[in-house]
């Protein structure tokens, strides 16, 4: 595996002169720029790689290195030694069946050598929840992410093997010997009494404990609720679907005063527990190293590629301090590890007994190497 990475800005173009390169396998887009919505786009990115498939999603902050960038793309172009690709794509807009859609794309990776699966999807007009409960019918480990729009929420793209669009959800699979490791950090904790979430659609909250569900947070955030939804940011739910069961995280988006609900990037089922969570920066950062640690291989090997997606309410929590956790990142994983990725609306990886979860406020790492 080699692993090159490049940027551009809307000042000065291309850091560098791209030539053609017919020997690149996959190419990984990350973008924070309506020029990635432009069919110009793509072309300039197939006249570079004109043998490649070419995937990648809008961004709320792209990752390279160590350092994060806003109003630019970046690219990883990929030449693999010993594994094939496989891209689908569909899409999927509103009212559709997801599980309908996504099963029709199952049978294009029903080859016994699949090793993994890295999905991308519009992260505003499809749901996460709905898009990783059917994933697990596919019987394969799924890690990947929902494309962002910086801190807009207005739209979101994907880009597959084409000029990039709304409603799309991708598809990557990794075919022979690659070692794959994953897996997510939150760092988050708990504070204040559970309770029951007693009245709920989907992923907006109406009523906790029989009380409406915005009264509880602004008497928690007190003069932070002023600032709502942005300050919900810094206190997620945490949520049990039963009371024996793991506790995921679900992000504040949004709020309706009027009907007094909350609007979450996720499903929060009616008859669910739920606690308000905050943290700290060090806390977040500790449990991003003790995941890199995690999923270092046992055998060495030359070179890697370490795909982030990371929640873009987390990286409103750190601020400046954001480039500190994809350092540290960076420092335990070593310098034959490309570090790449971006900034989501909804992270996606295995949770629990499950092969695919809807996660929020967390950092998703996903580390290939052959």
């Amino acid at each position: 595996m080699h692993v090159s990475t490049y940027q551009w800005t809307a000042v000065n173009g291309w850091d560098i002169h791209l030539s053609s390169d017919p020997t690149i396998d996959l190419v990984i887009v990350c973008a924070d720029n309506l020029f990635f919505t432009q069919a110009e786009c793509y072309r300039e990115l197939k006249t570079f790689f004109p043998s490649a498939q070419i995937v990648g999603c809008s961004s709320s902050g792209n990752i390279r290195g160590n350092t994060v960038s806003d109003g630019g793309m970046v690219i990883a172009a990929i030449h693999f030694s010993t594994t094939s690709v496989v891209v689908k794509s569909s899409l999927i807009d509103p009212g559709d069946n997801i599980g309908a859609t996504l099963h029709q794309l199952a049978k294009e990776f029903i080859d016994p050598k699949l090793r993994h699966l890295f999905v991308l999807s519009d992260g505003l007009s499809i749901s996460g929840s709905e898009l990783t409960k059917t994933l697990n019918d596919f019987a394969i480990p799924v890690t990947g992410g929902l494309a962002g729009d910086a801190d807009r929420f207005q739209e979101s793209w994907v880009m597959v093997n084409g000029p990039a669009k709304r409603h799309q959800v991708a598809l990557i699979g990794f075919y022979g010997e690659l070692t794959v490791s994953y897996g997510f950090a939150t760092g988050w904790k708990e504070f204040g009494p559970e309770r029951r979430v007693t009245q709920s659609s989907g992923s907006t909250v109406y009523e906790i404990d029989h009380k409406p569900a915005l009264e509880i947070y602004t008497k928690y955030l007190g003069e932070l609720s002023k600032d709502l939804p942005g300050s919900g940011l810094r206190f997620p739910l945490s949520i049990r679907d039963t009371e024996s069961a793991k506790p995921y995280v679900r992000t504040l988006l949004g709020i309706d005063a009027n009907k007094n609900s909350l609007h979450f990037a996720g499903d929060v089922p009616q008859g669910s527990l739920c606690k308000l969570m905050k943290t700290d920066i060090d806390s977040l950062i500790d449990a991003t190293i003790a995941l890199a640690k995690d999923i270092i291989p046992t055998t060495p090997h030359q070179d890697s590629l370490c795909l982030v997606v990371s929640c873009v309410g987390r990286r409103l929590v750190m601020d400046q301090i954001a480039e500190e956790e994809i350092e540290a990142i960076q420092t335990v994983l070593g310098s034959q590890t490309t570090v790449f990725g971006f900034y989501s609306y909804g992270e996606i990886a295995p949770f629990d007994s499950a092969l695919c979860s809807l996660h929020n406020q967390t950092t998703t790492l996903t580390l290939l190497s052959e």
